[in-house]
């Protein structure tokens, strides 16, 4: 069985909180910034949500499995069930391809709207990412399988 860890949650949990308040008092005292510091407060609420909300999850999915271990035993079940499985890669594999549509709408409308030429070509470089990192797994399991 899995060894389900609370306390590194808790902790990483507590650092994503002190960095989105660090944020968060960032924005209201830092009025006439420059350079970085106009949007390095609304990356530290960014990244400080996002830490917090998932070690605060885990961390409290993992004290409910400590204190039920025949719950734990089921939910490793489910999640090593081959029809899961299939059902999450499958989900997965369209969310790709709305995804790619999605993409490339929005890069057209940046360009059409004539957004610096340096947002649209780092947009146009993670959509090419995207795509040749699925030839490159398409060719890798189509070698394995």
């Amino acid at each position: 069985m899995k060894q389900y860890k609370v306390g590194r949650h808790f902790f990483l949990a507590a650092m994503g909180l002190i960095v989105f308040l660090a944020g968060l008092v960032l924005i209201k005292t830092a009025k006439d910034a420059e350079g970085i510091m106009i949007t390095l407060p609304y990356i530290c609420v960014g990244l400080g949500s996002g830490i917090f909300g998932g070690n605060i999850g885990t961390a409290l999915k993992n004290k409910a499995m400590l204190k039920n271990p025949q719950a734990a035993r089921q939910f490793e079940r489910e999640q090593k069930d081959e029809r899961n499985q299939v059902i999450s890669n499958k989900s997965k594999a369209r969310v790709y391809d709305l995804m790619i549509f999605v993409y490339a709408a929005v890069v057209l409308a940046f360009a059409l709207m004539q957004v610096e030429i340096y947002v649209t070509m780092t947009l146009v470089a993670v959509y090419l990412f995207f795509i040749f990192a699925n030839v490159f797994f398409v060719t890798k399991y189509s070698r394995e399988m």
